[in-house]
């Protein structure tokens, strides 16, 4: 038995080994991918993972000069704290209601924009609408708000001009609390649906062009064909797509919302990113908005999850 057992550990011993060398000869082979993707390893642990440690002060009553050891712990107060404050549960109705929005409106736009685009035959007219609807991704949301602000003033904007030719009265789309969330979706909708054609025309490339001829013989049309053949192509595409968008589905952005905030619009513009900043930073209630931020983080968590369990189920495609 002694003898069988240490005859047991030494072929243990011999795999572990043989296993080691193994994986010291595929990191030696595939070197030049690993050094390559060191950088983007190294950026997500000191950016995205050690931060993370600092979500511990949202149980705590921090107090940035007793530091994390040095401040009172209170549990759960924060949590309870946010949702009883007066305003949260509108915060939380604006901040739901556009990620819906975005989620109807913003979704689609690219892979709307990317089927018309496929559809182009001049190659050289086809480039260049490209370059012209990509660089818009390319401005900042400030320049983008400025832009918006010009066109939609109520004094001198172009559209108000056209409304008021049609007969109305002008519109004051920035000083109106109704049309702001219009302003928000429309605005992001110009400024990223071109840069989001990329990977969809990618995956339209990848389709086969003999199903295409093949749908021609049978008769079918450009419209038919989009239905049976690209539109089933894109979607293993769009499923991952729309899981990593409802995983920020709360994260709307903080920059892409402020700088068209204003005392008019606040009532039905703020969402949880300014009121962070504004209760946050401006206010150093550190403790209170990390526990915002991890409510975000646990919503996401939870839709990510459970958008791939239902689209494993449904489609066969996920993202883990």
């Amino acid at each position: 038995m002694a003898v069988n057992a240490q005859a047991v550990k030494q072929m243990s011993g011999r795999k572990q080994m043989s296993k080691g060398k193994s994986l010291l000869r595929a990191f030696w082979k595939y070197k030049a991918l690993y050094l390559i993707s060191l950088p983007g390893i190294i950026y997500f642990i000191i950016f995205k993972y050690v931060p993370l440690l600092g979500s511990v002060i949202a149980f705590q009553e921090y107090n940035i000069f007793d530091g994390f050891t040095g401040s009172k712990w209170v549990g759960l107060d924060n949590f309870t704290r946010m949702f009883a404050h007066y305003d949260f549960l509108n915060i939380l109705k604006n901040t739901v209601l556009i990620g819906v929005y975005d989620l109807l409106l913003g979704f689609p736009a690219p892979i709307i924009l990317a089927l018309l685009l496929n559809e182009l035959r001049v190659v050289l007219y086809k480039r260049v609408l490209q370059t012209v609807v990509y660089m818009p991704h390319f401005l900042s949301w400030v320049i983008v708000s400025g832009i918006a602000i010009g066109i939609l003033s109520p004094s001198t904007g172009a559209v108000n001009h056209f409304v008021t030719w049609l007969g109305f009265e002008p519109i004051y789309f920035l000083g109106e609390e109704s049309w702001i969330r219009t302003v928000l979706i429309g605005s992001g909708i110009w400024r990223d649906s071109g840069y989001g054609t990329i990977i969809y025309l990618a995956a339209l490339a990848g389709i086969n062009p003999d199903l295409y001829e093949a749908s021609e013989v049978d008769g079918a049309n450009r419209w038919r064909q989009t239905i049976s053949i690209t539109l089933p192509s894109l979607l293993p595409t769009i499923m991952i797509l729309f899981l990593l968008h409802i995983g920020k589905f709360l994260d709307f952005g903080f920059e892409r919302v402020y700088v068209f905030l204003n005392p008019l619009n606040k009532e039905n513009g703020e969402i949880l990113d300014t009121y962070i900043y504004t209760a946050g930073l401006l206010g150093q209630q550190y403790s209170y908005t990390t526990a915002i931020g991890l409510f975000k983080a646990l919503v996401g968590v939870i839709f990510i999850v459970t958008g791939n369990v239902l689209s494993k189920k449904t489609t066969g495609e996920s993202l883990y």
